[in-house]
């Protein structure tokens, strides 16, 4: 439950007053304590559980004690397993005003409105404590099995998808069983902590696919018949054109799953046999990462605590796509972000909504640019600018001039090794003595799966794949090596999280001189080696050696 929506509440029904609810915030932020367990700190009520009477009471709904309560089966029966975990949802009565549910969050009006929508009946609020409704939510629907294959059974749509007028399509799309099946879809890959989910019409099969921790993993696929009212469904849901199937379109979905908000952006892409759907998938939860639960190594921690509180200057984060270079950009962030400070940024788009950062989505189709966000933000009067990608000249230039004027700036880059980044500076079109004088330090980042501790195991590298690393078997001396076996844990990966490899370049006096001579990028990376710099690589080889990753992890992202 949002803590600031809570805190409102007990503002609004006068049993607060607004100073001592600003204090529980603070407290809320800084203890990571939930609102209800600060409000008893705070002796404004007795226990934690004191605030669902209040909400009862601002909602004008019954409250219920799930306590001993064990519902009927046929009123389960009346909410599918996938909407009840999607909407954090449970029904406990029916009565001639309706269904009566309990919600996660009841304090959401849209979850609400979005189960009448999907259950196709008059829904009752009831209010219950948050954890008496999961936990009755994972006793009463704890079984998954079945639940796609029981929804298909009920799906029976097939024409060609020339014959579909958009009434047609729209109507399909709305249809309860493709709502609770697309539902279902999306509970399951949110649950496994999937970060996009792909929705791939091909002529002879429809696949459903989603990535965790950087792999693919493929669903039960359903048949390719339902491949248009299943993406006209996700289309509906991100307020797009389902008519519209010639041109590229984004959305944006919000999900609230449990006690959690889930942003999705949405993309679709019109393909030869349909249009392919990417689900981003932002859990806002992440955003209390701070850089202590990044798992850092120490030098790189002090490091980027010491430079994001420099008064000028720039700091980049480089590597590929979704390699967490916005996440450390984020955590970094939320350490400076305090009332002395102005903190500005321009994204494309807005990945996260951070209270007390002025936060601007670029917007190329209506000439809001990075580069004309960035002169705009130089009369903001801001102490630290984050831009989320240094694509251009232009946007290079005005990061620069920024720096140079007492601005500390923080950006990404997409280039391989963090000596890179310097190159594609110069390379598109900054002046070096520039580059060299604005610089505080590149840190370079690649996101590699650890290793499942419930099957982690030794075991021998053969003497090929150590000459891939780079290492001979004489060297390794008692060096231990391992590897996951595959368990229900991880879904017989191997694997289950991810852990940060990185490179740090210090941008000192020699590393400047080498920049403003215009030096390639191998004898800057020669330098800083020379200096104490950590390559990708061997930062690699030093998780291997703690037994966090493998070989093969590590050969693949450096």
């Amino acid at each position: 439950m949002d803590s600031n929506q809570l805190v409102d509440l007990f503002i609004g029904r006068g049993l607060i007053d607004r100073s001592l609810g600003q204090e529980i915030l603070n407290e809320v932020e800084n203890s990571g304590k939930e609102a209800g367990e600060v409000l008893a700190d705070f002796q404004v009520i007795q226990t934690k559980d004191d605030i669902w009477p209040v909400i009862a009471s601002e909602l004008g709904a019954q409250q219920v004690d799930l306590t001993d309560w064990t519902p009927p089966d046929e009123l389960l029966a009346l909410m599918p397993a996938g909407t009840a975990r999607l909407h954090g949802a449970l029904p406990v009565n029916l009565t001639d005003e309706g269904l009566h549910i309990v919600l996660v969050d009841p304090m959401n009006p849209q979850t609400l409105e979005d189960l009448r929508f999907a259950l196709d009946r008059e829904l009752v609020l009831a209010v219950a404590p948050d954890y008496q409704v999961e936990e009755k939510i994972n006793d009463c629907y704890g079984g998954e099995g079945g639940g796609m294959d029981a929804i298909l059974e009920q799906l029976e749509f097939g024409g060609p998808d020339g014959d579909l007028n958009a009434a047609e399509l729209e109507n399909e799309a709305n249809s309860a069983p493709i709502i609770r099946y697309v539902d279902l879809v999306l509970y399951q890959a949110i649950k496994e902590r999937a970060s996009d989910i792909h929705f791939e019409p091909f002529e002879k099969d429809f696949k459903i696919r989603y990535r965790v921790d950087g792999a693919l993993y493929e669903m039960a696929p359903p048949p390719v018949h339902l491949a248009l009212p299943i993406i006209s469904r996700v289309k509906v849901m991100a307020n797009m054109n389902i008519a519209e199937r010639r041109v590229p379109q984004d959305g944006r979905i919000v999900k609230q799953v449990g006690d959690r908000q889930v942003d999705m952006r949405v993309s679709s892409l019109p393909t030869y046999h349909g249009e392919s759907v990417v689900l981003r998938v932002l859990d806002r939860s992440s955003v209390n990462l701070s850089l202590e639960a990044l798992g850092l190594p120490d030098h790189i921690y002090e490091y980027i605590g010491d430079t994001i509180v420099k008064p000028n200057g720039i700091f980049i984060v480089t590597g590929p796509t979704g390699a967490g270079k916005t996440t450390t950009l984020y955590a970094g962030l939320r350490r400076i972000n305090t009332i002395d400070h102005k903190l500005l940024t321009a994204e494309d788009p807005v990945e996260y909504d951070i209270d007390g950062i002025i936060q601007i989505p670029v917007n190329e189709g209506i000439g809001l640019t990075f580069p004309r966000v960035l002169r705009a933000f130089l009369r903001q009067d801001p102490d630290r600018i984050m831009v989320g990608e240094m694509r251009d000249l232009d946007t290079a230039q005005i990061a620069i001039q920024a720096s140079l004027t007492g601005h500390l700036v923080l950006s990404t880059l997409h280039t391989n090794d963090a000596p890179g980044a310097v190159t594609r500076l110069v390379d598109m079109g900054c002046e070096p003595f520039l580059v060299a004088a604005s610089l505080e330090g590149i840190l370079a980042q690649r996101l590699v799966r650890t290793i499942c501790q419930e099957c982690k195991a030794p075991y021998e590298p053969s003497e090929a794949i150590l000459n891939q690393l780079g290492v001979s078997p004489h060297e390794l001396g008692d060096k231990d090596f391992f590897t996951g076996r595959g368990c229900a844990t991880c879904g017989q990966s191997g694997y289950k999280g991810r852990a940060g490899l990185y490179e740090l370049l210090d941008i000192s006096d020699p590393i400047r001189d080498l920049i403003t001579e215009r030096a390639p990028t191998v004898v800057i990376k020669q330098k800083a080696m020379e200096h104490g710099m950590t390559t990708l690589r061997e930062d690699g080889l030093r998780n291997i050696y703690l037994g966090k990753t493998s070989i093969e992890e590590v050969l693949k992202y450096t």
